[in-house]
């Protein structure tokens, strides 16, 4: 697998938004465009603070994942994607960790991110990735509306490079 950083322009990138699409529509009977068009897309480039990534498998798109700065300290998780052939692979957790480490190495003390309460399998993924949940767990996901969840990272140097995993 090698990571790469992309602008949302790449049309690597257009697999990722189209399953996204394809799945909060199904889940939430609603057209998701919307949703996924919420943030410019500078939000996640670097200049901004954010960052969009992809990962590889013989040059194809498997998995991916963002993310846009939301306050000084703190970055904030969007769009994390595993297509939808290569799931249970662990795909996820490894775009986690990468988007983790750059947020870093950019400075960022902490990441927050949303997952809608239809998404039984992204609470599972956060939960099992270190993430604290921002609600009481004991709730019907469904009277909260989008579940949040934080995490706090160490702060380390940036290389500014791709790595393969």
């Amino acid at each position: 697998m090698t990571v790469i950083h992309v602008p949302v322009s790449d049309p690597r990138v257009r697999p990722l938004l189209r399953e996204l699409g394809h799945e909060y529509s199904t889940r939430y009977g609603k057209d998701a465009h919307a949703e996924i068009s919420r943030y410019p897309d500078d939000e996640f480039t670097e200049s901004y603070g954010g960052l969009l990534l992809l990962l590889l498998e013989r040059g194809d798109p498997v998995a991916g994942g963002a993310f846009r700065r939301y306050d000084e300290a703190t970055a904030e998780l969007k769009r994390i994607w595993t297509h939808s052939a290569r799931r249970r692979r662990g795909l996820a957790r490894r775009v986690i960790a990468e988007l983790e480490r750059e947020a870093s190495a950019r400075g960022y003390r902490r990441i927050y991110l949303t997952t809608g309460p239809r998404q039984p399998e992204a609470r599972a993924l956060y939960l099992a990735t270190g993430y604290t949940p921002l609600f009481d767990t004991g709730a019907d996901p469904e009277s909260i509306g989008p579940l949040p969840f934080e995490k706090h990272l160490p702060v380390t140097a940036h290389t500014g490079k791709a790595t393969d995993l």
